[in-house]
């Protein structure tokens, strides 16, 4: 029907201002959070764009759900403060009839969304953490500065000091380093010359032409060693990321008949976005009602609200999965026929304007519909 095509027109068009729009709020935000970390030396410059390319990823499911959801919230709203909504229902067209072309603009996004959360977020989300974890390492190596004693690795608690650097060649001079054991043996050394070397994932640190002095403080046990060339490996080692290691990482077919509470809790969550798009989009047709004569914008208050009722009851619900507190359907339908069904007593409602609210919310409850 001709209704229904300009509407879809319409839709699409406002849908992709609102999806660009939004898009540029938040990318713009955190890019600025990046560049701000990247002056302070907490993320290479170079990796800005790489990390804003990651993070624009794995936020675009959400941004496509906000889409649909305002789109249609926008363009019904303006019906019917434009008074258009009226002229159609008055020549025999329900509000029910809108739920048709709505379904057909939100089931691509719907579609879109649920590709992206089944298959390539996953892969994105460890590629990101894979990326982030090398560049972290190869920033720690970077990180030399001469005349300061700083830790080397995470473990044996190692020191280490620089009295020179040459940052172009990466050697440094005078190196001096200090590590203790778990027995609470010490190790100290002290080196002419030192360089960072990163080769098949492993950290290492090349000394050369020095002395290593171990032995136990306050005793006479000490003993020394001169060398031409020490490799001493950094307990900082890049690590490859496995998927298992974080639930965002697996396969979706690995979560399909998991026992695991965390498995299921990020499976109900991947299933969830694309049935909330269609839910919102269905939600926001009786939420588009707005009266011209009065000129309140409460409906937009209310969509508001059920978008944050829904979003965090989700969160609440997932949490509760992963904490073993729920098996996954009862995780998975309570928030979804919570909005399904009161989208269906608020189209009753709306398709009752005659009525008072209370008593057509009665009468909608009851299940009839005049």
């Amino acid at each position: 029907m001709i209704y229904q095509r300009n509407f879809i027109k319409e839709l699409t068009l406002t849908a992709v201002g609102i999806f660009l729009v939004l898009l540029a709020i938040l990318v713009s935000t955190q890019a600025i959070n990046l560049l701000g970390r990247a002056a302070d030396g907490r993320v290479a410059v170079d990796a800005v764009a790489a990390l804003i390319g990651f993070w624009t990823l794995g936020m675009t499911p959400l941004l496509l759900v906000l889409t649909a959801y305002i789109s249609t919230l926008t363009v019904l709203t303006r019906y019917w403060r434009d008074s258009e909504m009226s002229v159609w229902l008055s020549c025999g067209l329900s509000l029910k009839q809108w739920l048709k072309p709505v379904m057909r603009f939100a089931l691509p996004f719907a579609v879109l969304v649920a590709v992206m959360q089944l298959t390539v977020l996953p892969w994105a989300e460890l590629r990101s953490r894979e990326f982030a974890e090398i560049l972290k390492q190869k920033q720690e190596l970077s990180l030399v500065e001469q005349g300061v004693f700083r830790a080397l690795g995470k473990s044996n608690g190692r020191i280490y000091f620089v009295e020179q650097f040459d940052t172009e060649s990466g050697i440094m001079k005078n190196l001096f380093l200090r590590e203790h054991d778990d027995k609470g043996r010490e190790s100290i050394v002290f080196a002419k010359e030192g360089t960072f070397s990163l080769k098949d994932n492993k950290r290492t640190l090349e000394l050369s032409n020095g002395y290593r002095y171990n032995g136990s403080a306050g005793k006479a046990d000490w003993n020394e060693v001169s060398f031409q060339h020490l490799s001493l490996i950094i307990n900082t080692t890049p690590k490859i990321i496995n998927p298992i290691d974080h639930r965002r990482t697996i396969p979706t077919m690995k979560l399909f008949g998991s026992d695991n509470p965390q498995y299921q809790a990020e499976l109900m969550w991947r299933l969830s976005l694309p049935i909330s798009v269609l839910l919102l989009s269905m939600l926001a047709v009786p939420l588009s009602y707005f009266n011209p004569r009065t000129g309140h914008t409460y409906n937009i208050l209310f969509a508001i609200g059920f978008f944050l009722i829904y979003q965090n009851g989700l969160t609440f619900l997932r949490n509760a999965v992963e904490d073993g507190k729920l098996n996954f359907w009862l995780g998975l339908l309570p928030m979804h026929l919570i909005i399904f069904g009161s989208a269906v007593i608020l189209l009753r409602i709306r398709s009752m304007p005659a009525q008072p609210f209370p008593q057509a919310l009665k009468t909608a409850l009851k299940g009839g519909v005049k």
